[in-house]
């Protein structure tokens, strides 16, 4: 799974930066449409909940670090995205929901807003 951190991504140019994390939210994209597909109880879909999950950690994470350069209001919209893609996340994991649906459609409007 992709794993960075912020002081690593700060070393890059913006550009890299937005590249890397947009390769993160394709290939967590691509694996969520893959469960889709597969069905609920799939492997594809224990893939997904995983690397779902640990991006969304990791950009969190990042996100609350208080040297990031985003703005305050920015880093806590994003940061209540995230923890609401990891909600939604779990309640595939335990059966409460089905469809990753609305994480694929939030996840493709950030990777789109990083352009």
């Amino acid at each position: 799974m992709y794993q960075f951190s912020y002081s690593e991504i700060r070393q890059e140019s913006g550009a890299d930066s937005r590249e890397r994390e947009r390769q993160a939210l394709d290939r967590a994209i691509e694996l969520m449409e893959r469960a889709e597909t597969a069905g609920a109880h799939s492997s594809e879909t224990v893939e997904a909940i995983y690397a779902t999950r640990t991006l969304w950690s990791i950009l969190v994470e990042d996100l609350a670090n208080p040297d990031n350069s985003l703005s305050e209001e920015l880093r806590a919209s994003l940061i209540s995205i995230g923890l609401w893609v990891m909600r939604e996340a779990d309640a595939i994991r335990l059966g409460k929901a089905k469809s990753f649906r609305g994480i694929i459609d939030v996840t493709a409007m950030i990777r789109e807003g990083l352009e």
